[in-house]
């Protein structure tokens, strides 16, 4: 073999083995970054994937922290209760002091948590239905209320619902204090609007500005005094001889979900009464 044509085999030789050396640092430093990349991918997707599970997680954990925020509210109404049952006792016995009267101390109202299962809002006349029945102590004449006022009243209860009326239905009338006055009047829905009412039976000497606070008066047994209900605007004079005002309800009721159930305790001793002294004639 020629010397010449070795030398030639020699240096391709030589060149391949440079070039294959090459090759495989190229290929560990491009699979170094493709790992890298890969790493990188994997990193968001796990974080997606963890983002998206922790999300459900928390949604689940929404629904147990508002009930259990539902229940507090009901603890809290029922304290509050107690709270001014004992302060007006305790007025009444400084006002009859020689009388000896010795304050009632215990609410005269319960607190029931519970949860909207269904709800119109479209019809003539609406109602809702709520988790909680006879087996929880709910009662008819029972009110529903919510965080941001009033939202029907039991009409009927079976072991473990209650069906209500909700103030959107011309068959409910809540009784109702009205500005700074305290004003006497009861409240209906103005049958339009989902968070309209009207105060009616006003006095037309009785004076009713805009922005004035509407509260339940205490006078049904329905409810408790004190509670929210919406805020006057305009008025009208109706035939002559009472004032009807517009009210905007605080209750959204497209969003309504959590409600409380008052109920009270001396419903049925009131109750008796009143029949007692419709038999009497009286």
């Amino acid at each position: 073999m020629p010397r010449g044509y070795k030398t030639s085999i020699l240096a391709s030789a030589a060149i391949f083995i440079l070039l294959e050396i090459a090759a495989l640092a190229l290929l560990d430093r491009s699979s170094t970054l493709q790992d890298i990349w890969i790493n990188r991918a994997a990193h968001r997707t796990m974080a997606a994937l963890w983002g998206g599970s922790e999300k459900l997680r928390s949604y689940f954990r929404l629904e147990t922290v508002n009930e259990e925020l539902v229940r507090q509210n009901a603890e809290l109404n029922e304290e509050l209760e107690s709270y001014r049952s004992r302060l007006k006792a305790a007025e009444e016995a400084c006002a009859a002091a020689d009388m000896h009267l010795r304050p009632e101390e215990r609410s005269a109202f319960s607190y029931t948590p519970a949860t909207i299962v269904k709800m119109s809002r479209n019809r003539a006349r609406n109602y809702v239905i709520v988790n909680k029945g006879s087996d929880d102590g709910v009662s008819p004449q029972s009110g529903i209320i919510s965080g941001k006022g009033i939202v029907g009243i039991v009409n009927s209860v079976s072991r473990h619902y209650a069906y209500g009326l909700t103030v959107m239905n011309p068959d409910v009338t809540i009784s109702t204090k009205v500005g700074k006055e305290g004003i006497s009047a009861p409240l209906v829905w103005d049958g339009i609007h989902p968070d309209g009412a009207v105060v009616t039976d006003i006095p037309p000497h009785c004076t009713i500005s805009p922005g004035d606070t509407v509260w339940t008066s205490g006078y049904s047994s329905i409810f408790p005094e004190g509670i929210a209900i919406g805020v006057t605007g305009a008025s009208r004079l109706v035939d002559g001889s009472n004032q009807h005002v517009e009210v905007r309800l605080f209750q959204d009721f497209s969003s309504a979900h959590y409600v409380t159930i008052t109920k009270n305790l001396d419903l049925g001793e009131i109750q008796s009464l009143e029949a007692g002294e419709t038999e009497d004639g009286r």
